[in-house]
């Protein structure tokens, strides 16, 4: 997937359902500036936090929230990606709430299922039984 954005300079990114934190991990890697891992599992986060500590980076910041009502109150990001469990939310809700908090030319990428139909305006990459669907805020 990270090979897919070579060409393009993310500089704040947001881990939606971060889990163990490896995207928002990888994107720092990658020259990011800032990272925000949204996770609302406790045990989840405080993992993130520690790993954080160890690969120091960039600007880590760290919500133990549910992403809906993070996203209420949250600023402009280059790069987003959201991997919620898959079942448990609409993802055009998702998609809808999270897609106005991407900066001008900023990418949102949503991991789900397999069986999840493509949205019309989505590019669509399939990896075994995962989907990532992918938009630019142009």
């Amino acid at each position: 997937m990270f090979d897919s954005l070579t060409q393009f300079q993310f500089n704040s990114v947001c881990d939606l359902f971060s889990g163990s934190g490896i995207i928002g991990f990888e994107s720092a890697s990658r020259g990011a500036e800032s990272v925000t891992f949204v996770e609302k599992d406790h045990k989840a986060l405080r993992l993130i936090k520690e790993n954080a500590k160890l690969l120091k980076g960039p600007n880590y910041n760290f919500y133990g929230a549910d992403v809906f009502s993070f996203i209420k109150h949250c600023n402009g990001y280059d790069f987003i990606y959201a991997d919620p469990p898959y079942g448990m939310y609409d993802p055009h809700k998702l998609v809808e709430g999270i897609f106005k908090h991407l900066n001008i030319k900023g990418k949102l990428f949503l991991e789900c299922d397999k069986k999840q139909n493509p949205f019309l305006d989505s590019i669509v990459r399939d990896y075994g039984q995962t989907r990532i669907l992918q938009w630019e805020n142009n």
